[in-house]
């Protein structure tokens, strides 16, 4: 049965409902994260803005109303954040062919024939609004980055304008959600100033009652204790949501600010603070690269690009290396037809010595040949079997020798004449 991509996806995410939803490895974090918002968000409803609706009995209600919508929607935007494809740039099955480069590396002195050395550049210039910028090769993914992507290490994809991994959300921060990050960052900031200040409005109204701030302090805990949750939680989410806006106005991500920050080249990214704005939150998102409910492709496995060189290269070679490759077929030819010469040789020496010496039969029998004169030269003896390097037992040459023998010589005489006329 075929298997769906996200079944058979090589990034460390987590998928849900069949590949609809995409999180990163650490989606567990997000559960400390819907704690941290829902808790005090339950506690203000239930025990300070209930108290209000008899405080204000004209705008109680709309306070606890706006606590719910808005905390409603920073959920939303933290799922749209953390379930999001993040900008994922799909993986090679193979090195991009048009990028390989073929060096010839040989032996001359030993008199070997060149053969090519894979070459692959492992970075290369592009030009981003008239700057040149360096892109790298990714080896797992087996692409070249796009200007401002990078390998993430936690989810172990390409990220197309990667920012960071966020361990709040469970996800990396890319093109495709870093406009729900901010508006998540940004509306948790909003959310803890509403709760603080509702809190402390609270606390008001009992201070009126009650006449002293301590009294007012024993008489709701809650509110106390929710506006100095808010007030720490203030410094992290107010802090991230200053420092996103500075980096939006001047069009940086967060790793290229911390990476590239000592080392003061030209941003090629800055088009201005108001159209880096508007890049960001008017522009339109584009789809995702990856269908992960889709059902897997199966590629054929090759090779690399012409490491195996075809045959049609090789009937229009008529340089160095199809000349180098006949010389040798030749001189493997040469070193079989003496040795076949040798060989007769010896055989006819031995018949002429074993003709004035030795009765026919033993030598007949000492040579392996038998009554029989169409027996065939190749047929082994019983007795000794045949040797390179000494005389006896069997001294014929097979056929095969002989035929590939004659094979050689003929393209020899061949390529001679082809030389010769051209």
């Amino acid at each position: 049965m075929a298997k769906r991509v996200y079944q058979v996806w090589k990034g460390s995410n987590k998928f849900l409902f069949g590949g609809r939803l995409i999180f990163g490895p650490d989606a567990k974090s997000l559960v400390v994260t819907l704690l941290l918002i829902l808790v005090p968000v339950v506690l203000f409803c239930t025990l300070v803005a209930s108290n209000l609706l008899d405080e204000i009995p004209d705008g109680g209600s709309a306070i606890l109303v706006v606590a719910i919508v808005f905390t409603i929607y920073v959920l939303v935007l933290l799922l749209c954040t953390s379930a999001r494809d993040p900008g994922i740039i799909p993986r090679n099955s193979h090195p991009p062919e048009e990028e390989f480069c073929y060096e010839s590396s040989a032996s001359a002195e030993a008199g070997g024939r060149q053969t090519p050395s894979l070459q692959f550049p492992r970075t290369k210039e592009v030009i981003v609004n008239g700057y040149p910028v360096r892109v790298k090769y990714c080896e797992t993914c087996m692409l070249y980055r796009p200007p401002r992507c990078s390998h993430c290490s936690i989810c172990n994809n390409c990220v197309e304008r990667f920012d960071h991994h966020c361990p709040w959300v469970g996800q990396c921060i890319g093109m495709r959600n870093y406009r729900y990050f901010f508006l998540f960052v940004s509306s948790s900031t909003l959310l803890c100033i509403f709760v603080f200040a509702m809190s402390a409005l609270h606390i008001k109204f009992l201070f009126d009652d009650k006449g002293t701030v301590w009294k007012a302090m024993r008489e709701s805990p809650i509110s106390v204790v929710l506006m100095a949750y808010c007030f720490i939680s203030l410094w992290f989410v107010g802090g991230l949501t200053g420092f996103h806006l500075y980096l939006i106005g001047t069009n940086q991500t967060t790793y290229e600010n911390f990476r590239y920050r000592a080392d003061n080249r030209i941003n090629a990214y800055d088009l201005g603070c108001l159209k880096n704005f508007l890049e960001v939150f008017c522009t339109k998102i584009k789809p995702s690269r990856n269908d992960f409910h889709a059902y897997v492709r199966e590629e054929p496995s090759r090779l690399p690009p012409r490491m195996v060189p075809t045959l049609e290269e090789e009937a229009d070679d008529s340089g160095g290396d199809r000349r180098a490759k006949v010389e040798d077929d030749l001189e493997i030819g040469d070193d079989l037809l003496k040795i076949s010469q040798r060989r007769n040789f010896e055989v006819e020496e031995i018949r002429s010595r074993g003709s004035e010496s030795l009765p026919r039969d033993s030598s007949e029998a000492e040579l392996g040949l038998g009554s029989d004169p169409q027996q065939p030269a190749g047929i082994r003896s019983e007795t000794r079997h045949s040797s390179w390097g000494r005389r006896g037992g069997n001294l014929e040459i097979s056929p095969d020798i002989l035929a590939m023998n004659s094979t050689v010589t003929e393209n020899r005489n061949h390529n001679t004449r082809k030389e010769e006329h051209q």
